[in-house]
């Protein structure tokens, strides 16, 4: 019989692998929308267009909340996520008025 000590071990071991895993996906996926988003701020300064996109941005926080409910995550945090995203991307699009 397996000590149950020791399995709770392996699992734990598991779960922070699984996690690790994703924690490199997240920055990556990240760091792939950050080169799009500095993409389209350069081509909105080239354009003159305001570096903030309300209906847009709108949008997109009712999308991914719509997703958050799909995939069990509270939609409040993936809001607050979405809407920290957007302000970081409208602030390099400022840079890019410049």
């Amino acid at each position: 019989m397996t000590n149950p000590v020791t399995q709770a071990a392996t699992l734990l071991k598991e779960h922070r692998e699984s996690i690790d895993r994703l924690d490199a996906i997240l920055v990556y996926t990240l760091g792939e929308r950050f080169k799009h988003t500095q993409a389209v701020g350069k081509l909105k300064a080239i354009h003159d267009l305001p570096p903030s996109d309300p209906s847009r941005e709108a949008a997109q926080i009712a999308r991914l909340e719509d997703l958050a409910k799909e995939a069990g995550l509270d939609p409040d945090f993936a809001k607050a996520f979405l809407n920290f995203i957007i302000q970081e991307v409208i602030r390099h699009h400022k840079k890019h008025k410049e």
